[in-house]
């Protein structure tokens, strides 16, 4: 009995968690969906970036409850300004996607959102954690023996 609860558990855990990237598989994905330089950002930025948004995670998220959003999957796509929860407040959409959409193991549309995220004026300064974590620092170990 404690062998089927302990699978049990295991199994729900996984299935909450969602998937979480290897790095370099992570890298080799973004590069064949084109984010490799994309609007000047390098692979290893976005690398970076994602490696402290959400640490590989595609269930990731975050509440905050300043603005009652919600930053969504592996890019932490926030719901006030880029997809639609149903629940934020005055939410903009700009991506024109459901939040859910995010935290899909297949990160087509996630990276989709993400390059309209980056062509904004902010940029890729629009993400918290690429701005406290990456910006003006050396990130090449973010792709280093991936092959990419």
């Amino acid at each position: 009995m404690k062998a089927l609860l302990l699978l049990g558990l295991l199994v729900l855990s996984v299935t909450v968690q969602g998937k979480v990237y290897e790095r370099c598989e992570l890298a080799r994905t973004l590069k064949r969906l084109g984010m490799d330089g994309y609007h000047g950002v390098s692979l290893a930025n976005w690398m970076c970036l994602i490696k402290w948004e959400s640490d590989y995670n595609t269930k990731a998220t975050n509440y905050n409850p300043g603005d009652e959003s919600t930053d969504y999957g592996i890019f932490q796509i926030n719901s006030r300004y880029w997809c639609n929860n149903g629940k934020t407040p005055d939410a903009v959409d700009a991506c024109h996607i459901s939040c859910s959409v995010l935290l899909e193991d297949n990160i087509a549309q996630a990276v989709a959102c993400a390059k309209r995220v980056v062509r904004d004026p902010q940029g890729i300064r629009a993400w918290m954690g690429w701005r406290n974590h990456c910006e003006n620092r050396d990130v090449s170990q973010y792709v280093s023996g991936c092959g990419v």
